[in-house]
């Protein structure tokens, strides 16, 4: 079974293109570090719900799209392997700020899957 590393975060409109960019930029490095898929998505159908949503979950303003995005890895130990390379891979940006969003609101995570089809 793989292993999938999944995100969920707000980008400011006015800066979608900059992200995009961005996500472009890593998800060569994690594809050439070893990673079997990067996937970006930007929400199209993702309402605010009353008590739990997307949008919710990371605090989006009406100025803000909700992004959503996962890595596979062919195992955990890969995953953990791979994270390291990329964090030391100079074209990674080292300072947070630099991202056109705010990385404290993203939510993210690491899953094993139980059923693959």
């Amino acid at each position: 079974m793989s292993y999938v590393d999944g995100f969920v975060l707000a980008v400011p409109k006015q800066k979608l293109d900059a992200y995009k960019e961005m996500a472009r930029k890593a998800g060569a490095v994690w594809m050439d570090h070893g990673a079997l898929a990067f996937v970006e998505c930007v929400g199209d159908d993702v309402p605010y719900g009353e008590l739990t949503s997307f949008p919710r979950a990371v605090q989006a303003t009406e100025e803000e799209i909700v992004v959503f995005s996962w890595i596979v890895y062919k195992s955990r130990e890969d995953r953990d392997t791979i994270n390291a390379k990329v964090m030391a891979d100079p074209r990674m940006p080292k300072d947070m700020s630099e991202m056109p969003f705010d990385g404290k609101r993203m939510i993210y995570g690491g899953f094993r899957p139980f059923l693959e089809l």
